[in-house]
């Protein structure tokens, strides 16, 4: 057994599909991003059967645990003196992975293999956790270049309690990233497999961190969230939830767990997509939060009423009409890379410097490179109708707030959204997920050599800075080039060794 395992999950973004997601019948589309937890486990020279988890972001966040055995199986004990106090999503992570690996193996094994004792650290990027406070005492402004002198794993001065989170999915990269990397550990999937995007070991490690993270919130949600940091940016399709209702009520017989997270039973679905490329994903925090499960149950107490419930089948036909367009056009951009890279190049190069809403009016190709004008003018149009696509959901999704009394794009929202958008090389945005107050993403032009000063990044920092109804921070975070969860070795990724050190 390796004697240190580490396993990064990314974050997400839900493009499109936000509520609609919640139905099987609806896709999402999900962007993973760069932007990743990561968990670091290491043999202790400590007690037999004791397992300390820290997260050294943070004050007090430190949990220890005993790991005891009957004939029910492994129970994982939390140590009264822990400084860190009840963590639900670590314990449930340690109780049933490790169940998991002893029906997968034996009893006898996790007890071998816990003979030292355990050592883990659970670390996040920056990008997780609002860093305006570290801006503000280092004097910074609010962008990316300020962002990037913060040191790598920051600590955040705060308890895990306490901490602001940008919505990203925290709990889901963390629980991903855990769950893979005790699997890993303990030899109960094999790397190879979990390398492979279609491997069992890698579905095994997605179906108990759905389970775990379900059984943690105390419902069976979505799992869009955990499907992205298992398998990266897709198009994705939920699980019918009755596949996991024997463990959620408790229901812990003799190897049934291994039975259930095997099952043939689990019926989510994922096509991998991404953004075209030459193109950036940005996000902002927004210093205003928003109570998802609240806007979530009035969405969906409006969508069953019988007054409203044909309005909202016809709406939500609408929107997963829009949402399903802007997956094609994706994958229809990025196919027109791979058809003509330097035509497609030149093209982003002239859409970095237009508004969205003039390239439909581009009159000056065919005078730059005749040849080269059919092609010129189906990518710019494609990437115009890939504004118009986001702005159409937009405006469904505003018309669905409104009609079930929700805030989910807020006049404040709309407003920074509309003033973004504006700007020269900006394709599309919008409110992720659920909505409301506390996130916005956009997605810019980027083309290659660009001159700092002319980026559309930088255009867009310049509205953030100046917006004058809410504070708004922009994140490190683009899409993630790696697919989903995947092990990395401890100097591979800058601060991380400095970090768990702490």
């Amino acid at each position: 057994m390796s004697t240190t395992t580490i396993v990064s999950a990314p974050g997400k973004v839900l493009a499109a599909g936000g509520y609609l997601v919640l139905d099987q019948q609806y896709p999402g589309v999900v962007i993973s991003t760069s932007s990743r937890f990561y968990t670091v486990i290491q043999a202790s020279s400590g007690s037999a059967n004791q397992i300390v988890v820290r997260s050294p972001q943070f004050h007090q966040a430190e949990w220890r645990y005993t790991v005891t055995y009957n004939a029910t199986g492994i129970q994982v004990n939390p140590q009264e003196d822990s400084i860190g106090g009840k963590n639900k999503f670590v314990h449930l992570a340690l109780q049933h992975t490790l169940n998991l690996v002893s029906e997968i193996h034996s009893v006898a094994q996790v007890q071998e293999r816990l003979f030292h004792g355990l050592d883990i650290a659970a670390v996040g990027d920056n990008d997780f956790y609002s860093q305006r406070a570290q801006l503000e005492s280092l004097g910074l402004p609010r962008t990316t270049k300020s962002l990037s002198q913060i040191t790598p794993f920051c600590h955040n001065g705060v308890k895990l309690t306490d901490v602001h989170k940008t919505g990203m999915g925290s709990s889901a990269a963390l629980i991903t990233s855990l769950v893979s990397a005790l699997l890993l550990h303990f030899a109960a999937i094999t790397e190879t497999d979990f390398a492979n995007l279609e491997g069992d070991g890698r579905r095994l490690a997605h179906n108990a961190a759905q389970f775990v993270h379900c059984l943690a919130q105390g419902k069976v949600g979505s799992g869009f969230d955990v499907s992205s940091a298992v398998f990266g940016s897709q198009i994705y399709r939920r699980f019918g939830p009755a596949v996991l209702d024997p463990l959620m009520k408790g229901e812990f017989a003799t190897g049934i767990l291994k039975s259930v997270l095997n099952s043939s039973a689990w019926d989510y679905s994922f096509r991998p997509i991404q953004l075209p490329p030459l193109t950036r994903l940005v996000l902002a925090d927004v210093e205003a939060g928003s109570d998802t499960p609240s806007l979530v149950g009035k969405v969906l107490k409006w969508r069953g009423h019988e007054d409203s419930c044909e309005t909202a089948k016809d709406l939500w036909t609408q929107i997963d009409e829009s949402n399903q367009s802007l997956a094609r056009q994706l994958d229809a951009l990025s196919q027109s890379y791979v058809q003509n890279k330097d035509v497609y190049e030149q093209t982003i190069r002239q859409l970095a410097s237009l508004p969205a809403q003039e390239v439909s009016r581009f009159p000056f190709l065919a005078v730059l490179v005749p040849y080269c004008v059919l092609q010129w003018e189906s990518i710019s149009k494609a990437f115009y109708d890939l504004h118009q696509t986001t702005q159409r959901i937009r405006n469904l999704m505003r018309r669905m707030g409104d009609l079930a009394g929700v805030e989910i794009e807020p006049k404040q929202q709309t407003h920074l959204l509309d003033q973004s958008i504006e700007q020269a090389g900006v394709v599309g945005g919008g409110v992720p997920g659920a909505g409301g107050y506390d996130a916005i993403w956009l997605l810019i032009c980027s083309p290659p050599s660009l001159p700092d000063e002319q980026h559309p990044l930088r255009r867009v920092e310049s509205v953030w800075s100046t917006f004058n109804e809410s504070n708004v921070t922009p994140l490190l975070a683009q899409e993630s080039v790696a697919k989903g969860a995947r092990v990395v070795q401890l100097d591979e990724i800058p601060g991380l060794r400095e970090a768990i050190q702490r």
